[in-house]
């Protein structure tokens, strides 16, 4: 092999600058012999090096020493002295050279991939991602990749699905009349991601930043996902909230995923404390805004303190499990009134692999005052409403998940998810306002290469408000996914 490729290198050199022969000045064919000389150089040093490294099993090799260019030049007798251009041999990335865990949880891979972009205890790496793809900054200790996908969704509604991007539950409509069959296509999922890895006196340093366009600029509008650094075992940034498992999102097309499950995305700092035996204790102060229902149109949300999260979590061959809790501290200001409630809740999540492949995810949840944090009620003002005395009172939200992963071979798999959300009834709110939901979702994925993957989901969600009315919405929904690294 290495004496082929030798001839192939030469023999491509020696042929290409013949075809423009009779279209150059003799100058400028001399240039472009110049450059093709100093090109083999290059490439028969590097074969030379891969040819040791092949040679020698051993621990990675450091990089080799930079050579400096010198220009080419005419000698006197007329022929071109070349000096081979600056070069560096940059080592293949892995685990082992970037110095970094891999992750003890079974490898799996979901088709959003946002377990990817979570913070990790020792910055370990995600379930299966064995860290291909970086490139070493010439003359620093940085690796960086640059990776993402391209994703296209096309969906077809029975009815009036509420959000036509995504299949939110608590946006289905109610009613007799919502409008008859729609279709809808869109690539807003897409995203790209930059992360940076290298080590310090202080550990490991891990930079993750993402971008999605799910944004409100237009129909792809930029939205950052994620802007986050650790160092060591301590997080920084804008990114998923302590209070979630990311490892225990099941594999579905949608976007959204189910309700009940935990979804926010905020600023926050955290510490990892590892323990022994696969045990971990998180610890976590973060920013939610308060959402609250008011009667008074002039009330505003107020944030006094942080809010806390602590987790314990245990990784091992057969999965995860973690336990998190929330506490929050609600206020709000209205002209000639004020008042504060503490709010809070915990989680029970989890994951399941075994040697076949297949995969099981969970999760329960349930609290007072904590809805900005979960997927079907962020956004709609139902951690807590104001009386008409003026007293914040909390509601309270409670809910599951669960989805099972089959895989039928090394191509095809399936996911059925179930999830099912409560809202407290109080009598403050008005009748149309949330008080159930309940998704399903079934798909078959085909993943014949690593680098792309096609699927096809059926998915159910009713709505139920507090007046007992209710809504549901089918929708069929098919994703093809390009990956830019696997």
């Amino acid at each position: 092999m290495p004496m082929l490729t030798k001839t192939l290198v030469v023999a491509m050199a020696a042929a290409l600058p013949l075809s423009a022969h009779a279209q150059r000045t003799d100058a400028q064919r001399d240039a472009e012999i110049a450059q093709l000389r100093a090109t083999v150089n290059t490439l028969m040093q590097r074969i030379e090096v891969l040819e040791t490294e092949r040679a020698t099993p051993a621990t990675p090799a450091a990089p080799a020493p930079a050579t400096v260019a010198t220009p080419a030049s005419r000698t006197a007798a007329g022929t071109v002295a070349v000096t081979p251009p600056a070069t560096a041999v940059v080592p293949i990335a892995s685990l082992a050279t970037l110095d970094v865990e891999a992750s003890p949880l079974p490898s799996h891979s979901p088709f959003d991939e946002d377990d990817q972009a979570g913070g990790r205890l020792d910055n370990e790496a995600p379930p299966g991602d064995t860290l291909t793809g970086f490139f070493q900054v010439p003359g620093t200790t940085t690796w960086l990749r640059l990776s993402g996908y391209a994703k296209l969704d096309a969906m077809m509604d029975d009815d009036d699905a509420g959000d036509t991007d995504q299949f939110i539950t608590s946006d289905i409509p109610v009613g007799a009349q919502r409008g008859d069959a729609r279709f809808n296509m869109h690539a807003r999922q897409t995203r790209f991601t930059l992360e940076a890895r290298r080590e310090t006196d202080a550990g490991q340093l891990r930079f993750l930043l993402q971008n999605d366009f799910f944004g409100s600029g237009g129909s792809y509008g930029y939205r950052l996902r994620h802007a986050w650094g650790q160092l060591g075992n301590t997080y920084a940034g804008f990114g998923w909230s302590a209070f979630m498992d990311l490892d225990s999102g099941p594999d579905t097309l949608d976007f959204a995923g189910p309700g009940a499950a935990p979804s926010a995305r905020l600023a926050s700092i955290r510490q990892y404390f590892p323990l022994r035996g696969g045990n971990q204790i998180i610890l976590a102060a973060e920013h939610r805004a308060p959402e609250i229902t008011y009667s008074d149109p002039d009330g505003r949300s107020r944030t006094a303190a942080p809010n806390l999260v602590l987790a314990a979590r245990h990784e091992a061959e057969w999965g995860n499990v973690q336990l998190a809790g929330l506490l929050r501290y609600l206020s709000y200001d209205a002209p000639g009134n004020s008042d504060s409630s503490l709010a809070g809740g915990a989680a029970l999540t989890g994951t399941w692999g075994h040697d076949s492949g297949d995969y099981l995810v969970y999760g329960v949840l349930g609290g007072q005052g904590i809805s900005a944090y979960i997927g079907d009620l962020g956004g709609l003002d139902l951690d807590a409403v104001v009386d008409p005395q003026g007293r914040l009172q909390t509601l309270q939200s409670w809910g599951g998940w669960v989805g099972y992963t089959h895989l039928w071979n090394g191509r095809w798999r399936s996911t059925l998810t179930y999830g099912r959300l409560y809202l407290d009834r109080e009598q403050w709110l008005d009748p149309t306002v949330f008080r159930r939901s309940d998704y399903a979702a079934a798909n078959l994925v085909w993943q014949p290469a690593p680098s792309w993957s096609w699927g096809m989901e059926l998915l159910y969600g009713k709505l139920q408000q507090q007046d007992g009315q209710s809504g549901d919405a089918m929708r069929l929904q098919t994703s093809l996914k390009y990956d830019f690294i696997k």
